[in-house]
């Protein structure tokens, strides 16, 4: 029997599609990285009797890099990063040794479906699937076709099934239009970002940002809101004046006309204005209008607008609304969320959806009003010729959803309903009126059928008293005219709403990617969020864009990314070449980066006025072991010690809190150490500055702390503090930390765990000795005689702290409060004791018993 295999984007898209395709009848285990399960069912494939097996990805099996030394800023200069730099595939997420389990549940098999999501990302994923999966596999006889792309749009039966019957083949040109897309962000983005961040870090300390990053797309999305900014900073308001009538229509009411010239802003001409119409005793009706309006139901919905209005009306972040939207997908609510068609094709089934919210509580009533009467063709949209608009696909409750889930999926039926519902239809009744020489208007809009506006409410037309009843020649007494002065007022600042608009409109960005461009900008510190979700540049933010204008002002127009992007959409369409398009693109970002490197004096110029010198920043922390000066430390990000003397600059650890430790020295070169600390809860550890920037042994890389430094005898080292394996990660020696007491910690140098110890002890040290079971280092410990846990009088114990009874009952293991960077942990494991950097690894078969410190393991804080 031979074997079909079947690839999702996700576990839990490939659960649900084998479900559908199995009708339930399948077996499931876990792969071999643990996070990828493997479906298996029998049935039919091309005519014949055939075993599948059903797994998944993780989103993007390889990811582009560059190769060797060309990742090290200090080795290459960042102009060779354009064409220089031979770039490589490497694994997304090497953790999860995503290549070997393909390979793996390849082999053997006949026959490959890709389930990958059906966008140019998708297509992209399918090759990266498919180079490591065809060398695997059984090879093809006789020409037979032996790879199929599934085509759906929702995790549904009949789509499912649908696309089973109707396999295709996966489309090279798109995956390679993202092949192109990735170099060109990847060198581009990189040689930009190295060159500035290099050059302004080291010359200004409060820039408050760790990365001066530039990106094709996320740098014009950068300058729409600086764009906004200077035309409220430039605003200068005018003062008109509007003249406002009021006549009596009966006893109880009176109605506000507005003035048909709208305003003036000079200031004589509107008061010969009110002194023409003020002495007026009544207003005569000139004409009056009934006109039947229609307010036309919504469009079909696409990403685009369902992210806008996420921000606009749910207070949702666009990187939030699409996270949120991919879950209510691969969970089978809604449709594929990412499409910018708004046009429901000829043969889309509009009522099954309906049907499904037949007997929703909210709209129950609306649903079985439209399936009874009939439903109304949606409106011509745009067709994008990618997936149908966005729609809810069966129906859900907030109790199944939770709340921010709920949200998005209550605006996504209602807006589904809304596009087969009737148009809202009002009548809308106008007078024009006469005082004097001047014409006024007063229109007032009824409903006749609120149509769509029912399942919408918060587009209703709003409920306005009638007009009253004349005709041409009526006269209606004037309660009063006068003049109203006023100002014209500055824009606001662009709400994530407007600026989405902005970016689709100048093609900056795809429907997928249009969250992350606005999520970099806020990341990297240059715009902030504000309320109404609102986005304010912050000076770094706007100096940039400034600078960029003052230099090359096409770095930060939209105008050619626009035209780049084009360049890309020809290439997935089978119109343009690929290398051809990569290289000239590359050249005309070479020759505009060497400009800018010639020209970068313009923007720091402005930095200068907005942000302070290295020297002029931070306070006095540690002594230089060159000059023996203090270093000022700096704290905004990147943190950092500058030597104004030696003018040198050394990167500390981040996410902590930095001070001198104790004016101890490095015995290597003589700096004063410092410790870093992520909180009374967390893991602390001393640094050498020069050790910390500059690797003194061969054996250690940069950004490591003393609780990794190999040195043989100095007091802070590991070799001198390191007592055994860590209990989680594979890499990690977990180091005793001598600041802690007396509520003592022994702590991971690589991932975060931390162990809480002996508290109250009055003094705790690493003996030279090791564990006769483990070979883990043995711990002295002094404890206060009030508070001893020892047996009868005795204050002192010395014992393993995995195997020792007595220790065991007094460490508890927990998870750091905060994770820096270098502290990533691995995966769970029983691992043996491991002796510190000087001694032997622990011997092979060796169990640590089950002690208190594993048995917590799972414990997190």
């Amino acid at each position: 029997m031979k074997t079909v295999l079947m690839v999702a984007e996700k576990p839990s898209l490939a659960q649900s599609i084998a479900k559908i395709l199995s009708r339930g009848n399948m077996s499931s285990h876990k792969g071999l990285n643990g996070t990828c399960s493997v479906h298996e069912y029998t049935g039919t494939f091309a005519g014949q009797p055939v075993r599948f097996k059903m797994t998944s990805v993780c989103g993007h099996v390889m990811t582009l890099d560059f190769l060797g030394k060309y990742n090290k800023w200090d080795k290459v200069d960042p102009a060779e990063l354009f064409s220089q730099a031979p770039t490589e595939k490497k694994e997304a997420n090497p953790k999860l040794n995503m290549v070997k389990f393909l390979q793996v549940e390849g082999k053997g098999c006949d026959y490959i479906v890709l389930w990958l999501d059906c966008d140019k990302e998708g297509e992209n994923i399918c090759f990266e699937v498919l180079d490591a999966v065809l060398p695997a596999m059984n090879p093809a006889r006789g020409g037979e076709k032996t790879v199929f792309r599934a085509r759906f749009s929702s995790i549904t039966d009949t789509d499912i099934c649908s696309a089973m019957a109707r396999l295709g083949e996966p489309d090279h040109n798109e995956a390679l239009s993202v092949d192109a897309r990735q170099e060109l962000d990847l060198r581009i983005g990189c040689a930009f970002t190295r060159f500035q961040t290099k050059y302004f870090q080291g010359k200004y300390g409060d820039l408050d940002s760790s990365l001066i990053s530039f990106g094709p797309c996320q740098t014009p999305t950068l300058g729409f809101c600086v764009e906004r900014h200077d035309k409220i900073q430039s605003f200068k308001p005018e003062t008109y004046w509007v003249l406002q009538a009021k006549v009596i229509a009966d006893k109880d009411r009176s109605l506000l006309l507005d003035w048909d010239r709208v305003r003036v802003f000079d200031r004589e001409i509107a008061q010969m204005f009110l002194n023409m119409t003020k002495l007026e005793k009544e207003a005569q009706v000139e004409a009056t209008s009934k006109k039947e309006k229609a307010k036309q139901r919504p469009l079909a919905l696409n990403t685009v607008e369902m992210l806008r209005v996420a921000s606009s009306s749910l207070g949702m972040g666009p990187q939030h609304a699409m996270q949120t939207a991919e879950r209510l997908y691969t969970q089978g609510y809604i449709s594929y969320p990412r499409t910018e068609t708004t046009h429901y094709p000829e043969n889309f089934d509009l009522k099954g959806p309906l049907r499904q919210q037949a007997n929703h509580p909210y709209w129950a009533d609306t649903v079985k009003q439209l399936l009874a009467e009939g439903i109304n063709r949606p409106r011509k949209g745009h067709d994008a010729g990618d997936h149908p608009p966005i729609t809810p696909m069966r129906s859900a409750t907030e109790a199944e959803l939770g709340s921010e889930a709920w949200r998005l999926y209550e605006y996504i039926t209602r807006h589904f309903i809304a596009t087969v519902s009737y148009d809202c239809k009002y009548l809308q009744n106008t007078i024009s009126f006469r005082i004097g020489p001047e014409h006024f208007t007063c229109t007032v809009k009824t409903v006749l059928s609120p149509g769509f506006t029912e399942i919408m409410p918060w587009q209703s037309v709003p409920l306005e008293e009638s007009l009253p009843t004349c005709q041409r020649g009526d006269t209606f007494p004037v309660g009063e005219v006068k003049l109203l002065e006023k100002q014209t007022s500055p824009p606001d600042y662009l709400t994530e709403a407007e600026l989405i608009t902005l970016m689709e409109k100048h093609g900056i960005g795809t429907d997928a990617s249009i969250p992350v461009h606005i999520n970099n900008i806020c990341q990297r510190n240059y715009v902030v969020v504000e309320s109404g979700r609102r986005l304010k540049p912050t000076n770094l933010g706007i100096v940039l864009v400034h600078g960029y204008y003052k230099i090359d002002a096409e770095l930060v127009l939209p105008t050619i990314r626009s035209a780049v992007e084009k360049q890309l959409n020809l290439i997935a369409q089978g119109k343009a070449d690929f290398r051809q398009v990569l290289n000239h693109t590359l050249d005309i970002f070479k020759r505009k980066f060497h400009y800018f490197v010639d020209s970068i004096a313009g923007m720091d110029e402005l930095m200068e006025v907005s942000f302070s010198p290295l020297a002029a920043t931070g306070k006095p922390l540690s002594r230089c072991g060159k000059c023996h000066r203090f270093m000022k430390y700096i704290q905004a990000k990147p943190s950092r010690l500058h030597c104004s003397h030696c003018d040198e600059t050394y990167t500390l650890p981040q996410n902590g809190t930095i001070k001198l430790y104790k004016e101890l020295r490095c015995p290597l070169d003589d700096f004063e150490l410092v410790l870093w600390s992520s909180g009374s809860r967390g893991k602390s550890y001393p640094l050498c500055p020069y050790c910390y920037n500059h690797p003194p042994f061969r054996d250690m890389k940069k950004g490591m702390g003393c609780n990794e430094c190999t040195h043989p005898t100095c007091q802070h080292s590991l070799s001198m503090l390191g007592i055994g394996q860590c209990v989680e990660c594979e890499s990690g020696v977990l180091v005793l930390d001598p600041t802690s007491g007396p509520k003592w910690k022994v702590a991971c140098n690589k991932c975060n765990v931390v162990a809480r110890c002996f508290e109250n002890a009055h003094r705790v040290r690493v003996s030279p000795e090791t564990c006769g079971s483990c070979e883990a280092a043995l711990l002295d410990v002094d404890f206060n005689k009030a508070k001893s846990p020892l047996l009868g009088d005795e204050t002192q114990h010395t014992g393993c702290v995995f195997c020792d009874p007595v220790f065991q009952e007094l460490v508890e293991l927990r998870h750091a409060a905060s994770c820096h960077p270098m502290h990533r942990g691995g995966p769970r494991r029983q691992g043996r004791g491991r002796a510190r950097g000087r001694r032997p690894a622990g011997k092979p078969g060796t169990r640590r018993p089950k002690d208190k410190m594993s048995a917590l393991a799972a414990y997190f804080v």
